[in-house]
């Protein structure tokens, strides 16, 4: 996959389009692959369930939600449930099992909120995994569920949020890395019997005051550097959308939002200012979502 890398000073955000490749290490064995969508559905899976069992469709109508939502969002589930059916059992006793999960809702709309991210996080995730597999049936596997999962988030920013049911003209990959790093940050424990994901984790990426990260404006970030980091090294965020990278300099731990991003937008902290390199990572990724409406114009959300 290549991603056109823009370049931009804090001084004159004038952009710079370099064509770059995204580099990683070799690839995954198809099996590998499997586990780690494995690793996701069994999130996905698990949300709908202790999420549908929290709440009633009574809730979700007071909520401001229409009646027949909660019948989709089980439909929903029973999906997530088959995905989770159909990995296992083409992995076989190489399928990871189920871990422990926290999840960060506590009312229908958060629940919303939260499952419309789990959802472009699997989407970004299948889609970044897709040129590893070697095995075209597998491959095809994938594409069906990647397509449903896609009409999800589609169905929920579009009928429910009553936003848009896309973000450009291209969706978003995501390396395996960086989606299990930020897919890992609901996971509180899994069993020890299962098999190794052959990812690397990197530190989490936090908006303290999430009210400020919007296009256009200056946001601070919370993430811990590595222990052998060079601390006079320069620090840049890179804004991933679709089959760009925005790339902008670092003021200490705060970074600038260029004002024409809009829909899922995912961000990472790197050392490299011309490449999006997994050996250059340092924090990430971090899910926006910068809602517009349908002039393209910015549009903030209620759930």
């Amino acid at each position: 996959m290549n991603l056109k890398v823009l370049i931009i000073s804090f001084a004159t955000f004038a952009a710079l389009a370099i064509a770059r490749p995204l580099l990683r290490d070799a690839a995954p064995s198809d099996i590998d692959i499997l586990n780690l969508l494995l690793t996701l559905e069994h999130i996905e899976n698990a949300f709908y369930s202790q999420g549908l069992s929290s709440f009633t469709q009574e809730d979700f109508v007071d909520a401001g939600f229409p009646d027949w939502s909660y019948g989709r969002f089980k439909q929903i589930a029973a999906h997530e449930a088959a995905h989770v059916q159909v990995l296992e059992i083409t992995l076989g006793d190489k399928a990871s099992k189920p871990c422990t999960y926290k999840f960060p809702y506590h009312d229908p709309k958060s629940f919303v909120t939260l499952s419309h991210d789990i959802e472009v996080i699997g989407d970004s995730a299948y889609i970044g995994a897709s040129k590893f597999f070697q095995d075209k049936e597998y491959l095809l596997a994938a594409a069906t569920i990647l397509s449903t999962e896609s009409r999800h988030s589609a169905w929920l920013d579009s009928a429910i949020r009553k936003g848009s049911a896309w973000s450009g003209p291209f969706d978003t990959p995501l390396d395996l890395n960086q989606a299990y790093t930020i897919a890992s940050s609901f996971i509180t424990s899994c069993p020890p019997t299962n098999p190794k994901l052959l990812v690397t984790t990197y530190s989490q990426l936090t908006v303290p005051e999430p009210a400020s990260a919007w296009p256009g404006a200056t946001t601070l970030l919370e993430f811990t550097t590595p222990r052998n980091f060079d601390h006079s090294a320069p620090l840049y965020g890179a804004f991933i959308s679709g089959q760009e990278a925005v790339i902008v300099p670092l003021v200490g731990k705060s970074v600038s939002i260029p004002d024409d991003l809009r829909g899922v937008v995912y961000l990472l902290v790197t050392v490299d200012a011309d490449n999006v390199d997994d050996s250059k990572i340092i924090a990430g990724p971090a899910l926006f979502e910068f809602s517009f409406d349908s002039n393209g114009d910015l549009q903030r959300q209620s759930s």
